[in-house]
């Protein structure tokens, strides 16, 4: 391997590391009185406009175009809100007597979001997929874990014996439905523009998520929470998601080929299936959970952001160096 494409392999994505330096700096940092009164206003706006935009992106044409291919749809459904779930409240029931109760409901949440949109696009097109097929799977996800997403995580919380409240439901109608519809109302006006300036829009996405994380760990460390939490707990949380993560990968391929998909297909399962949003979950954890718990809960689906990134990264290479006719092997699918 040539020293270039070493650094690629090992190269992490920047964004990772303002993500670090949000949360070093919410440790060294974090925001008291008055100042916690107006990051929370700060952190209400920012999500409001967030999925405001995504209401405004997001094209109706293109999901009902895409709405065609109804067997990769319902898969990358079944994958996102049926596997997932399963997968994390198996993993929470194992874990539980061995973690804090947020950083057991974390796995659950992880479990509950919406795919990535941005990135399953991305790994779709670099491994040479069916790059429209993905774009509306991702988009019909995220659309759909609007909704989904509470009602899973609400699900989860009856189980254990915990409650979901009805200002969660208000709050989630009023910072996420509401400004969601409202951009799909003004998106003839403003679509095209938005799709022509993306560095903007992608810098508010992405610094209003940093805005988030600041404000969730700012206020977990001033109720004390990470003197809960070890070493240990944080390996047991990344094993898990690791193990989640690998589970879905493998499933997702084989469910492909046993179902007869062609490899443009399989590659737009694989990669939608398997991805779990940062950019939708960290706002709706905000908004779901109490401020001061926000913190640990989201410490799983951060951990795993990163390790999707990298795994997906790797099988993406091994899907594009196939020739025209090649499968790619499932014991490399599976070590990936």
């Amino acid at each position: 391997m040539s020293s270039g494409a070493l650094r690629d392999k090992l190269r992490v994505d920047p964004y990772l590391l303002l993500l670090a330096g949000t949360v070093a700096l919410a440790a060294l940092l974090p925001a008291r009185g008055t100042g916690a009164e107006v990051l929370d206003l700060a952190v209400s706006a920012a999500v409001a406009i967030l999925f405001f935009l995504y209401g405004a992106r997001l094209s109706p044409q293109s999901i009902l175009a895409g709405m065609a291919h109804w067997r990769l749809q319902s898969l990358v459904f079944a994958s996102t809100y049926l596997l997932f779930p399963l997968l994390g409240l198996g993993a929470t029931w194992l874990l539980r007597p061995y973690l804090a109760p947020e950083l057991a409901l974390g796995l659950v949440f992880v479990c509950a979001l919406p795919s990535t949109v941005q990135s399953s696009i991305a790994f779709t097109s670099m491994a040479r997929g069916n790059v429209p097929a993905a774009l509306c799977a991702a988009s019909i996800s995220n659309l759909l874990g609007v909704l989904l997403t509470p009602a899973l995580v609400a699900a989860a919380l009856n189980t254990h014996g915990a409650g979901f409240s009805a200002g969660a439901l208000e709050d989630i109608a009023l910072q996420l439905l509401l400004p969601f519809i409202l951009g799909q109302a003004v998106r003839p006006f403003i679509g095209n523009w938005l799709l022509k300036h993306k560095p903007i829009t992608s810098v508010f996405d992405r610094g209003s998520i940093l805005l988030v994380v600041y404000a969730a760990f700012s206020e977990g460390m001033v109720a004390g929470i990470w003197g809960r939490i070890s070493l240990g707990s944080l390996g047991l949380v990344l094993m898990a998601d690791l193990a989640i993560l690998a589970v879905v990968l493998l499933a997702t391929t084989l469910v492909s080929r046993w179902g007869g998909f062609s490899k443009e297909d399989e590659i737009a399962l694989v990669f939608c299936g398997s991805k779990k949003s940062m950019a939708s979950g960290i706002p709706m954890a905000n908004i779901l959970f109490p401020a001061s718990a926000v913190g640990l809960i989201v410490l799983p689906l951060m951990l795993f952001h990163q390790a999707q990134l990298f795994a997906c990264a790797a099988l993406a290479q091994r899907y594009a160096r196939r020739s025209k006719t090649e499968p790619v092997p499932a014991v490399l699918v599976a070590a990936s």
